[in-house]
């Protein structure tokens, strides 16, 4: 138990630092991601005003009539930055700021990123 322990807290340290040198405007908002095992989500977060703009993840009524079935894996994660990119210009945002919220970049987290910038938002 006490290697999970210092897991959660090495994690949370990661958050913070990243946390204390990101932030999100109205004209510029926050990307957070947060990864499960299964799932992925995705939100843009205006920290000034403490509103979230738009919210996405892999549990969502329009990731499911788009997607193959599949939420875990990096297909899956092409296509949440997909929707996440386009329901973001859609709202008139075109450039972000990307918050990994303390997880590495590679893997899912990365293909998200890529996707959103493959398809419209500047980080």
């Amino acid at each position: 138990m006490k290697a999970q322990a210092q897991k959660s807290k090495r994690l949370t340290r990661r958050k913070f630092r990243v946390r204390k040198k990101v932030q999100g405007t109205c004209e510029r908002p926050r990307v957070s991601v947060a990864r499960s095992l299964k799932h992925l989500s995705c939100q843009l977060i205006d920290d000034e005003a403490g509103t979230t703009i738009l919210g996405l993840s892999t549990h969502s009524a329009s990731f499911k009539e788009a997607g193959n079935g599949s939420a875990g894996n990096a297909a899956a994660s092409k296509l949440l930055g997909e929707l996440v990119a386009k329901a973001a210009v859609e709202k008139g945002i075109s450039t972000v700021v990307f918050d990994r919220n303390g997880l590495r970049y590679h893997g899912r987290v990365k293909a998200l990123a890529d996707s959103m910038r493959e398809h419209g938002l500047k980080f």
